[in-house]
């Protein structure tokens, strides 16, 4: 069974539920989106009302995975550069499977919907996305055409004691 994708899709209370679940599940299972576990859907929810006022104000888009049963299984946000010299490229925030989903490839058919979305907004070369070091996901990343371009050293604190590189990944489009 695969995902069906959607950009941009109608937000209904139904996708919002969705999205703040997957969010805070990939969260408690130890995904790297963000949150520390563990974490509640209340936690998460002004992060998720920040993108979607970004959706609204048309710097940002949704793309979404669900499942044969209709429910969210993945999903990404594609952040648009404001910076009139950056128009060219885009970030990826937020990219998440649900822990169920794992290990299916869901992942990688994700990432492969968000440069296909990224292809088909006119001027865009690029993706770009950080990922937390000392998880592996560089190597998930790389995998998937990503090359790593930088990376800034303990830049993420997950914990006193455990701080984290923030790495640096570009997907060139052309």
């Amino acid at each position: 069974m695969s995902l069906t994708f959607t950009l941009d899709p109608p937000v209904t209370p139904a996708l919002r539920d969705g999205i703040l679940d997957l969010w805070t599940d990939v969260s408690n299972a130890g995904g790297a989106v963000g949150f520390v576990a563990p974490v509640e859907r209340e936690t998460v929810r002004p992060e998720l009302v920040r993108h979607f006022v970004a959706m609204a104000e048309g710097r940002t888009r949704l793309l979404v995975g669900q499942d044969g049963e209709g429910r969210v299984a993945a999903a990404v946000f594609l952040s648009l550069n404001s910076h009139r010299l950056m128009t060219h490229w885009l970030w990826l925030y937020t990219v998440m499977v649900h822990p169920r989903h794992q290990g299916k490839g869901y992942g990688r058919d994700l990432l492969g919907a968000a440069a296909d979305a990224a292809r088909g907004i006119d001027g865009i070369e690029a993706i770009r996305l950080t990922c937390r070091g000392g998880l592996g996901l560089e190597r998930f990343y790389g995998s998937c055409g990503y090359k790593e371009v930088g990376r800034v050293p303990g830049a993420i604190r997950v914990a006193p004691g455990d701080d984290r590189d923030d790495v640096i990944m570009l997907l060139p489009l052309g």
